[in-house]
């Protein structure tokens, strides 16, 4: 169905479409009664202004980019409903895209994001990502640039994150203090920041604790339920059996209790398990899952507050990166 153009107007009413575009800013140029007339047609024609068209003509949009690795994961679904809140209620709307966990898809995004001219991205990085060039085409476009989460650490942007190794400390310290001595940990990818930062936890509680660091015990997977599974699956038919997991994520730790129950073992009279997220499927399984609660709706929100800042301030904000921590704390539940 095609839609109305000021040309459509301007041609019913016989005048130009600049005069068209004026009459509709309430231009003091034009006659009160050619306003009217162009009122009453644009009611008629159910007239509504293209917002690309729009920021084209102005070089500006109210348009936010978020890009996401999973939309279906409970945390970033929330961090998006955080943004979405805070863009609203500052009259910008959001474009969501999803890279899958894809450096190529999310170096498509972000690309096409910059040809639709947006205001500002907000991005949470791929598991695969080791290049950020397409960050810096971002940066190098005047659009501001916030991380949330996962960050690409060579880039001098703005990001919100929480305290991954403090937090995953907490949460083996926790393990450890409950009695737990062979304490396993679900790595995720190892060129990914912020897993680092948790295996680094993990391995800080331990030692603190006089406990041996097993290479055995830290095993490396990526980030979904399938490879909780398989990275548990490992560990029994290598007859290698801990009593409790430690989980880089919520969805790894989900994978790794299905594989335990199916092994026909108890949890948390076996293998205790702790994840980190807090994911809504952690209190819905039996037993709960213990887990670190990151404020996700939280941290979306802080992210859009500062870009929207930074979009309204202008390029020189952009050169004074902020880093905000936000508080985690743990989550305690029957599998531990």
């Amino acid at each position: 169905m095609k839609h109305t153009t000021i040309k459509d107007i301007a041609k019913k009413l016989g005048i130009s479409a600049s005069t068209v575009s004026r009459a509709l800013s309430d231009n003091p140029d034009i006659k009160e009664e050619t306003k009217k007339l162009v009122r009453k047609v644009v009611k008629q024609f159910n007239y509504k202004p293209n917002p690309i068209a729009q920021s084209l003509k102005n070089n500006r949009t109210t348009i936010i980019g978020v890009i996401v690795p999973e939309i279906k994961h409970d945390f970033f679904a929330s961090v998006i409903s955080g943004i979405e809140e805070v863009a609203y209620h500052s009259g910008y709307t959001i474009i969501v895209c999803q890279s899958n966990e894809s450096f190529e898809r999310e170096v498509l995004n972000t690309n096409s994001l910059i040809q639709q001219r947006v205001a500002g991205i907000l991005v949470s990085i791929s598991q695969e990502t080791k290049n950020g060039d397409h960050f810096r085409n971002v940066m190098n476009g005047g659009i501001p640039l916030v991380f949330f989460d996962r960050a690409y650490e060579k880039i001098p942007a703005s990001k919100v994150v929480i305290d991954d190794e403090k937090s995953a400390g907490d949460a083996v310290s926790y393990l450890i203090n409950k009695g737990y001595k062979k304490i396993a940990h679900f790595a995720g990818p190892k060129s990914l920041e912020i897993c680092k930062r948790r295996r680094n936890g993990y391995i800080n509680a331990l030692k603190k604790a006089g406990l041996t660091v097993s290479k055995e015990l830290v095993l490396y997977g990526g980030l979904h339920e399938s490879d909780g599974y398989k990275l548990m699956d490992k560990l029994l038919k290598e007859n290698i059996k801990p009593d409790a997991i430690f989980a880089v994520n919520d969805p790894v730790a989900i994978g790794a209790f299905q594989r335990i129950k199916e092994a026909g073992l108890k949890i948390p009279g076996d293998i205790g398990i702790v994840g980190f997220s807090n994911n809504k499927i952690t209190s819905l399984v039996d037993p709960g899952i213990t887990t670190i609660d990151q404020p996700s709706f939280e941290m979306g929100r802080k992210a859009a507050e500062i870009l929207i800042e930074m979009i309204e301030n202008g390029k020189g904000s952009m050169k004074k990166p902020k880093k905000i921590v936000l508080d985690a704390g743990l989550v305690i539940r029957n599998s531990t």
